[in-house]
Formats: structure tokens, sequence, C-alpha cells
């Protein structure tokens, strides 16, 4: 494989994240023996290291800058292999408006949405979506600037904390249900899993430090059921043009209907990271998922 480059940190709000999948993959690297270095983005002499040393590029910066089609870009000029998905399915599934309008276009199912801009289109929205709402950042990962609505006073708050990371704020429908996630790689999905977070709010805190939130792999869920998740979730994929790996994440109400949220083209692969449990469920130690994520470096 010759020197892979493992680029983590970054600047977006998902740099602490980075910085834990960077270090765990780099270790997974080491321990097969390969010849990897840690490299950040945001660090001085990292362009140099990338157009002098760097044999493949395995992306593991979360968040804006490394999953919005920014790092790609730079290293398809550079002329370096990379792994994952191509520049433009990360610019799609980083923006959650835009990328809802194609799952909308190819019959993926998604929870209705309103594009708002001001707190006053936000009512408008309420009105028309019903309560309890979503409303979030159009580009923004790991639950950031996502507030659930329950009440019309409280709809100001929620829309100012959206526009700090975005300037494109979203407000969707809230499906009620069980949060399920399924992991794509190299063309197959790999088993659903099913999370129970503490007061069925998986937040941030949920997603990374708590360890009250319950992680089901197997799902627990019918046979057929999880084959229609993942059917529904290869579909939204695919409709991006993704590639290599990934994973999408989806609702499924109380009638067994599977409904998309998004789509995450460099998910987590830290401790709490569901990527790295579904692929120890489908036969795969931690070492050899990172491997498989390589072999995407000779995608086109």
């Amino acid at each position: 494989m010759g020197l892979v480059g493992v680029l983590y940190g970054g600047n977006s709000s998902e740099r602490e994240v980075s910085l834990e999948s960077g270090a765990a993959v780099y270790r997974a690297l080491i321990n097969l023996g390969a010849h990897a270095e840690l490299i950040d983005p945001g660090q001085d002499g990292a362009i140099d290291m990338l157009t002098s040393n760097v044999d493949r590029a395995m992306i593991m910066m979360h968040g804006r800058g490394g999953e919005d089609g920014t790092i790609q870009g730079l290293l398809k000029t550079l002329g370096v292999p990379y792994s994952g998905s191509r520049v433009s399915a990360c610019a799609l599934a980083m923006d959650k408006w835009r990328s809802k309008l194609i799952f909308q276009g190819c019959g993926v199912p998604t929870p209705k949405f309103s594009v708002v801009q001001t707190v006053e289109e936000l009512l408008t929205a309420i009105d028309n979506l019903g309560l309890p709402l979503i409303v979030k950042p159009s580009r923004e990962g790991s639950t950031i600037g996502i507030t659930k609505v329950s009440r019309r006073q409280d709809a100001k708050v929620a829309f100012d904390l959206a526009r700090r990371f975005d300037v494109t704020v979203i407000a969707e429908q809230f499906i009620k249900g069980d949060e399920l996630t399924v992991a794509v790689l190299n063309g197959e999905p790999l088993p659903v899993v099913r999370i129970v977070a503490p007061n069925n709010n998986y937040d941030y805190q949920a997603k990374y430090h708590s360890e009250e939130t319950r992680y089901f792999c197997p799902s627990g869920l019918d046979s057929s059921v999880d084959r229609n998740i993942q059917d529904v979730a290869m579909k939204a994929f695919e409709a991006l043009g993704c590639s290599g790996w990934g994973r999408v994440d989806v609702m499924l109400d109380q009638a067994a209907g599977a409904w998309v949220l998004e789509v995450n083209t460099v998910p987590g692969m830290t401790g709490h990271s569901l990527v790295p449990m579904a692929a120890l469920e489908g036969g795969l130690t931690f070492e050899q998922l990172v491997l498989e994520i390589l072999r995407s470096c000779d995608v086109a």
C-alpha cells in the first residue's frame, strides 16, 4: 500500500471526534504492519507531506472540510488516491437540504421538511408540519445544532442555535419510532444497528460520551424489516452517488416504515462508533474493516 496518510483533525466542529477516529485507524494500520502517518491538514506542512510522500489517503476528517468534498477535491487535484466517496457525492451528502431533494426525486422515503430563513418561516413550518419537529443546520453532523421543538415558544431558540452553524436551516417532520443505522461497505449493507438513547435523545453527548446509550446489533427486529431497512439505506446511498463506505441514518416509524434522515460519507471510527459495531457483527475485526475501507482508494 505504500505510505498511508491518515487525515484527521481539521477545523470543523467535529474536530474532537475526528482526532479519536484518526488515532484509532492509525493504531489499526500500525498493528497490521502498514506504513502509516497521521496528518492534520490544519497544521503546517500537511500539504507538502501529501504531495511528496503519501501514496494513498485514509480520510478520517468529519464535518466540513473533510466530509463535504473539500479534502476530496484537493486529493484528486494532487493525484492522491483516497478512501470513500468522490467529491460530488460528499458535497451532496453533507448538504441535508439538497440530499433530501434528491431522495424525494428518487423515491427514497425521507421526512417532510421546509427550508426556513427566519423565525417567522419556522413558525409557518410548525403550522404545516406539526409539533414536535426537528430544527437543524443543513450542513453539520454529529447532531450539532439540532433541537427537537415541542412548543411554539421554543422556535426562536432552536432557530438561533441552528443558524450559528449554517445560514441554511431545515425544519423537519419528527418521526416517532426506533433510531437505526446501516453501514455500507464496498457495495454491501452491514447488519442494522438499533439505538436506544437516554430519554430517546441521541444527541452529541449520547453518541460520544454516555455509557447509558444502548446499541443492539443484531437489531432485534424481524428479519424482513431489517432487509427493508437495508434496501432503503442502499437506495439512499446510491442516489447520492456514494461509494466505498459510509453510514445511512434511518428512523423506523410505528407502522414499520423506514425514513432516511441522512447519509454520512466519513462516519466515526471511535469506541462508540456504529460502523465498527456493525462490521464486527458481520464478521470483520476493526483491523479488517480498516483494510476494506482502504480498498475504496482504488475506486475511480
